[in-house]
C-alpha cells in the first residue's frame, strides 16, 4: 500500500459525492425508462420503503435522478427482467446485471452460515415451494390464512416460509400488486442470459469496493461494508490488492482517510448544477447518516420513529439540496384527497445566507415536486426562522401550482 496520499478539499469531496450520485441530474436524451435503468445500475440499489406520507422512497429517489421518471418504469423493468428485488443493506431494487453478486448471501443463508430473522420450517417451506411450482406465481394471501401468527412481527407461518425461500434464493419476486409481493420460482424469473456463476471471494470483494466507490465517490471501508454481514475481511483484502494495482487511490479529506476510483477525479472537471432537489430520507446520498454529517456537515434524523414530543423538525422531514450543499429540510405530507402538498415546517440551516436565490430555486423545484406527488396545490404552514417569507409562502391552497 502506497504511503503517499492525495488530498481533496471538503468542497471537492462533496462535488465528487454528488456527481457520482447523479445529483442534481444533468439533461439526458433518449427514452426515460432507459434513464431510470441507468440510474439503478449506477447507484447499485434503490431502497424500497412502504411509508407513503409522500410518494414512496424508491420512486422519490429515482425521480431525483430522472425528472421524467414514472412509477411504471419499475414495473416494466421488473417485467423485462432488467431489475430484481433482493436485499442490499435493506430491501431494494437491484440491476439484473449484478445478480450473481446476490448469490453469496443467498448461499450463506441457505447453508445456515448466516441467520435470517424468520425461523426456518423446512417442511412448510417445501410445501410452499411445491405449490408455487404447480400453480404459478402466488402472493402470501393466496395461502391458508388459518393458524397463529409467529414471531416479533406476528407473521403468518406461510409468509415466513415465503420470505425464507426468497432470501435464500429459491423464490424471486416477479411482480407487486397493490405493493403486495408476488413470488415465483427463481428459474422462471431469471432471464436466460443472466450469469448465475457464484463469484469467488476475491471477485465479490472487488465488486463491493468498485460498486460503492463508483456510486458514491470518496468512501471508507466502514461505508463500503455498511450493514453487510461478514464481508469486512474480504472487502479489506480487495482494497489492499486494488491499491497495489492502482485500481483505487488513497486520499485524505480534511485529514481523514478515504478511497477513490482514479476515474472519479475526472468528475472534478464537470460543472455541478445549482438546481434545488428535495431528497427522500432513504436517498442513497443520505442513507449513511454519519457520512452525511462528516462530508456535508448535515445532522439528519428521520423523526417518524421518534416520539412526537421529542421531534425537532417534524414527522417526515425531507432534506433539501441546493448549490452543492444540504441547506434546509421540510416536514411534508401529500393530502391526496384534497390534492394539497402540505409543508408543515420548512427549516433553514444556519449556514444558508443566499435566501433569495435559494427561495427562487426551491420554488421552481416545488412546482415539479407537487405534480410528482399527485397534487395540484401547495400550503406552507411554518418556517424557521419565522421571519423567512419565501415567494411561495402565501400560495392559496386552491391555486394550481
Amino acid at each position: 500500500m502506497s504511503s503517499k496520499l492525495e488530498s481533496l478539499s471538503l468542497r471537492e469531496a462533496q462535488k465528487l459525492a454528488l456527481l457520482s450520485q447523479g445529483l442534481p441530474p444533468t439533461a439526458r436524451t433518449g427514452p426515460a425508462q432507459a434513464t431510470t435503468l441507468s440510474a439503478i445500475e449506477r447507484l447499485g440499489y434503490i431502497q424500497i420503503d412502504t411509508i407513503s406520507v409522500i410518494e414512496r422512497a424508491h420512486h422519490h429517489t429515482l425521480y431525483n435522478r430522472n425528472p421524467n421518471y414514472k412509477a411504471s418504469h419499475i414495473h416494466k423493468l421488473i417485467a423485462d427482467k432488467k431489475v430484481f428485488e433482493y436485499w442490499s443493506h435493506a430491501a431494494s431494487y437491484l440491476p439484473m446485471s449484478d445478480y450473481r453478486f446476490s448469490l453469496p448471501r443467498k448461499h450463506a443463508i441457505a447453508t445456515g452460515q448466516m441467520k435470517h430473522w424468520f425461523k426456518r420450517d423446512l417442511k412448510l417451506m417445501n410445501a410452499v415451494k411445491e405449490r408455487i411450482k404447480d400453480e404459478g406465481p402466488l402472493m402470501a394471501r393466496d395461502f391458508d390464512k388459518k393458524g397463529s401468527k409467529l414471531g416479533e412481527w406476528k407473521t403468518a407461518p406461510t409468509k415466513q416460509a415465503l420470505e425464507n425461500l426468497f432470501i435464500q434464493g429459491d423464490l424471486m419476486i416477479c411482480n407487486r400488486i397493490n405493493f403486495h409481493k408476488v413470488y415465483d420460482l427463481t428459474e422462471r424469473v431469471l432471464p436466460d442470459s443472466v450469469n448465475t456463476t457464484a463469484p469467488t471471494q476475491a471477485e465479490y470483494g472487488k465488486f463491493l469496493v468498485k460498486k460503492y466507490l463508483r456510486a458514491n465517490g470518496p468512501g471508507k471501508l466502514s461505508e463500503m461494508t455498511y450493514l453487510l454481514k461478514n464481508v469486512k475481511p474480504l472487502v479489506s483484502k480487495a482494497l489492499d490488492h486494488m491499491l497495489a494495482e492502482g485500481e483505487v487511490l488513497p486520499i485524505k479529506v480534511s485529514g481523514n482517510p478515504y478511497y477513490l476510483l482514479p476515474e472519479s477525479l475526472e468528475l472534478l472537471n464537470r460543472p455541478l448544477r445549482k438546481k434545488a432537489k428535495i431528497l427522500s430520507p432513504f436517498d442513497n446520498l443520505l442513507i449513511q447518516r454519519k457520512r452525511t454529517q462528516e462530508l456535508f456537515g448535515f445532522d439528519y434524523l428521520l423523526e417518524c420513529y421518534v416520539p412526537q414530543h421529542k421531534r425537532q423538525h417534524g414527522y417526515f422531514t425531507l432534506p433539501i439540496l441546493w448549490d452543492g450543499k444540504l441547506v434546509a429540510r421540510m416536514d411534508s405530507k401529500a393530502d391526496r384527497k384534497t390534492g394539497i402538498l402540505h409543508i408543515h415546517r420548512l427549516s433553514l440551516e444556519p449556514s444558508l445566507t443566499k435566501l433569495d436565490a435559494f427561495s427562487a430555486a426551491l420554488g421552481k423545484e416545488l412546482k415539479a415536486f407537487v405534480r410528482f406527488n399527485g397534487c395540484k396545490g401547495l400550503y406552507l404552514h411554518t418556517t424557521v426562522p419565522a421571519n423567512y417569507k419565501p415567494q411561495f409562502f402565501n400560495i392559496n391552497p386552491d391555486l394550481v401550482v
